[in-house]
């Protein structure tokens, strides 16, 4: 008899295609896609940025406004049009309309209460999103198998990102023989990131939530540096951090309240786990056994 766990693992698999027609992406995906496609300059992604951030204002700005808002000259703003793929600002800002129009229309906003309520609003549009962006799960399935075959697997997580890096570093080990947890920056970082390498590894996952700290972008570099593979999440695909990973995958988290939460990050962080569980179903089903008979023997958990 399988324990609730266990049947999760067999009854959530991740399975591959796009879904139909039921969902048009969610704006910010849209100019992710736009943007991603290309390779950008330092200048081109605060842009690219600024444009994500403030869509629904932004779409609407003149050229001279809208450089004056990222800091840019106007020749910016007119070859960073060029180099998405557009003949200049005009055509670009028309597209930018057309998406933040849809937006707007396919979401007309009632009464959103309180401030509290407010953030739950926004964490549930985050979630949205990041509904739209699972359409395709094959990039979640391709880094799962990746994730799983690596042994050992490092988690890094620095300052505000280690609560997540430790939430997936603890449910990693019940299904991975070998899970390193890297939640301090500078050389100790270093150290696990070319023991891991040493030790056969090749693949990090790392997590990147606001403030970017820096000691990310540099342990991120280190691994890369010494032949490690980086799997980021984080909550802008563009950005330093961003530049360096391998594979980038991208969700908003809630920023209404003082500190921010991270509803759809967490999701994110369980799905990747969940395709974990299906790269290697035969060693997910012996692992969980093997821990349901040793939390039994020592009683880790209370009877429900």
């Amino acid at each position: 008899m399988p324990t609730p766990q266990q049947a999760r693992a067999q009854a959530s698999a991740i399975t591959s295609g796009k879904a139909g027609p039921e969902a048009e992406a969610a704006p910010v995906s849209q100019l992710r896609t736009l943007f991603e496609r290309h390779r950008l300059s330092p200048g081109h992604r605060r842009i690219a940025q600024y444009l994500i951030e403030h869509l629904p204002e932004a779409a609407f700005l003149s050229i001279t406004d809208l450089a004056d808002r990222v800091g840019v000259s106007q020749p910016s703003v007119t070859r960073f049009a060029a180099a998405v793929g557009f003949t200049g600002y005009p055509a670009l800002r028309e597209k930018l309309q057309a998406i933040a129009l849809g937006s707007i229309s396919g979401g007309a906003e009632e009464n959103r209460g309180n401030e509290l309520q407010s953030a739950v609003d926004a964490e549930i549009e985050n979630l949205e999103n990041l509904r739209r962006d699972f359409a395709d799960p094959d990039q979640v399935i391709r880094v799962g198998r990746e994730l799983s075959a690596s042994t050992p697997l490092t988690v890094l997580g620095l300052r505000i990102s280690a609560s997540l890096a430790e939430y997936f570093a603890y449910a990693a080990r019940r299904i991975h023989p070998d899970v390193r947890l890297v939640t301090r920056g500078g050389s100790t970082a270093y150290d696990a990131l070319l023991q891991s390498y040493e030790a056969g590894g090749s693949w990090v996952l790392a997590f990147s939530m606001p403030r970017h700290a820096q000691e990310t972008l540099a342990a991120v570099r280190v691994a890369r540096g010494a032949g490690l593979r980086v799997a980021l999440i984080t909550d802008l695909a563009l950005g330093a951090v961003a530049d360096e990973a391998d594979v980038t995958f991208a969700t908003g988290t809630g920023s209404r309240l003082v500190f921010d939460s991270y509803a759809a990050p967490g999701l994110l962080a369980a799905a990747v786990l969940q395709a974990m569980t299906d790269a290697d179903p035969e060693r997910t089903q012996a692992r969980l056994d093997e821990y349901e008979q040793i939390s039994d023997q020592h009683q880790f958990f209370l009877r429900d």
